[in-house]
């Protein structure tokens, strides 16, 4: 036997309403804990961070502990690409890349290899709550971002290829850090 129309249409009501109180709830969780971030860090820049979490699959649904696993994944995902991007760049263009390039994209490749192992035990080291430690682990992806980018300025007139790319890996490593602070600082 099913249930009188009104019913059916009242429990459809009642779901597509509670759906939308969770993303407003999960965008408004988002948006204050970018903001807070963005003003506790310069490296943290609201519309980034805002657009970067709400793109993660359930963030609308995640508690700050939740965001700032998010934001070390986006942070593996993107170490994981340029790495890739960097390959390919290096594979494509061997015989047109001035020979500077080629040795600093070498560099970059490397930095980006040793930083992959580095976001995955930061996410172990997160999950653990051992926040010291994934704030170390981190901190050493923002350097290889740096290390890599400033490669290219040493030499006058080069226009570094990666300089988009190291600057997001850069401000989501500043996303986790800046979350991990957030956490540290409810707990106390």
């Amino acid at each position: 036997m099913s249930p009188p129309s009104f019913l059916s249409s009242f429990s459809l009501r009642f779901l597509l309403l509670s759906l939308f109180f969770l993303v407003i709830n999960g965008q408004n969780l988002i948006y204050e804990t970018c903001k807070t971030s963005s003003q506790q860090d310069p490296n943290v820049k609201l519309q980034f961070c805002t657009t970067s979490l709400q793109a993660a699959p359930a963030s609308h649904c995640a508690d700050v502990n939740g965001l700032g696993m998010m934001s070390i994944r986006l942070t593996r995902y993107n170490l994981t690409d340029t790495r890739c991007y960097i390959k390919q760049l290096l594979k494509n263009n061997t015989k047109k890349l001035d020979p500077y390039v080629k040795s600093c994209l070498d560099d970059c490749f490397e930095l980006y290899s040793d930083a992959i192992p580095s976001i995955k035990q930061a996410m172990k080291s997160y999950n653990s709550k051992r926040y010291f430690d994934a704030n170390v682990q981190i901190s050493s992806v923002m350097d290889a971002t740096t290390t890599c980018e400033d490669g290219f300025k040493q030499k006058k007139g080069v226009v570094p290829p990666l300089t988009k790319r190291n600057s997001a890996t850069f401000q989501l490593s500043a996303m986790a850090l800046s979350i991990m602070n957030i956490l540290q600082s409810d707990s106390n």
